[in-house]
């Protein structure tokens, strides 16, 4: 059973999908009604990224992602977020017409200001949030001087 089906645009481009480019037709067809979904689709959790007065914190959006799936590490300033998203099988598949989640693996790396202490970094999981807290160095921080008063 195919579960996503190709078709060919409706529009000004149909020219390109028949004729002489039939062959090209045929073998996207053949491709993407034949292929898993899983190699179709690459897919990264999409993030927000907040700075604040302390540091900086990146909330990564992953729904249905187990924590134990999910690995982040720190090298030369550079964050990676990797892990793997697993598809459910459903027993009764005669009613699913189409699936439009993504699944498979993941990696989105993020470079970091030099400011950030790794030492310090911290990730929390919840609800299919993950929070990374990134905090910044003190001599990074912002600070308030004083202005003297001469006498």
């Amino acid at each position: 059973m195919s579960i996503t089906r190709w078709q060919p645009v409706d529009s000004e481009l149909r020219p390109f999908f028949t004729g002489t480019w039939r062959p090209l037709t045929r073998m996207m067809e053949e491709f993407l009604n034949n292929a898993q979904p899983s190699e179709m689709s690459l897919w990264g959790p999409n993030v927000d990224i907040v700075e604040n007065a302390d540091g900086f914190e990146i909330h990564a959006e992953l729904p249905g992602v187990k924590q134990e799936e999910v690995k982040i590490t720190l090298h030369d300033n550079v964050l990676t977020l990797s892990g793997e998203k697993r598809q459910e099988i459903k027993e009764n598949k005669d009613n699913l017409l189409r699936v439009e989640r993504n699944y498979g693996r993941f990696e989105r790396s993020f470079s970091l200001p030099t400011t950030v202490k790794p030492e310090d970094v911290r990730a929390q999981f919840e609800d299919g949030v993950l929070k990374i807290t990134l905090p910044k160095a003190e001599t990074a921080k912002a600070r308030q001087i004083q202005i003297e008063t001469r006498k």
